[in-house]
């Protein structure tokens, strides 16, 4: 049991929350390159981002009494996100807190990928079969490699086109 739910219920909910905020962070981050601010889908995004964070640390095997990768991730995914939030609705996006929230809500949503491609690897058979994973190791070899790397030079590439592109309109 985990907050009153099943291991499997607790699960399926973190999951749920996960792709919310990638969906919603993808949107987002195609909207920025656009100069789109989207305030309530920006919103959900990093809502669903901070809970996927702070969901994912009560889920075995993280229950341990030593510090796992999954926890060094979820711990710098929520600084940043805390961050980006300071920088989008405290600071509004002024100056430097433009590519800051850009920088730190693209990094968060990076990690969320990321993990989301581990999973997959481990969960789906035949991405499985193309990388297989001896626990407690996540997935290896040149598949994976492969692909972790498509995915990140996407983040980098659309990272640097929403810096550059993202004007957020101002009022005077």
């Amino acid at each position: 049991m985990v907050l009153g739910l099943s291991l499997h219920a607790f699960v399926l909910v973190h999951v749920i929350i996960s792709l919310i905020g990638i969906v919603a962070g993808l949107i987002v981050m195609f909207g920025l390159l656009g100069s789109k601010p989207m305030p309530g889908l920006t919103a959900i995004f990093l809502l669903f981002t901070i809970l996927t964070s702070a969901t994912g640390f009560p889920i075995p095997p993280l229950l341990t009494e030593k510090l796992l990768p999954s926890h060094i991730i979820g711990i710098i995914s929520l600084v940043l996100l805390a961050i980006a939030c300071l920088a989008l609705y405290g600071m509004k996006l002024r100056g430097v807190w433009r590519p800051v929230y850009i920088v730190t809500a693209m990094i968060s949503l990076y990690f969320n990928c990321f993990v989301l491609v581990i999973q997959s690897f481990l969960k789906v058979p035949a991405l499985a079969a193309l990388a297989p994973a001896v626990p407690p190791n996540p997935p290896g070899g040149p598949v994976f490699a492969v692909v972790q790397g498509i995915v990140l030079v996407f983040f980098v590439v659309l990272t640097v086109g929403a810096w550059r592109r993202y004007k957020p309109m101002t009022f005077a």
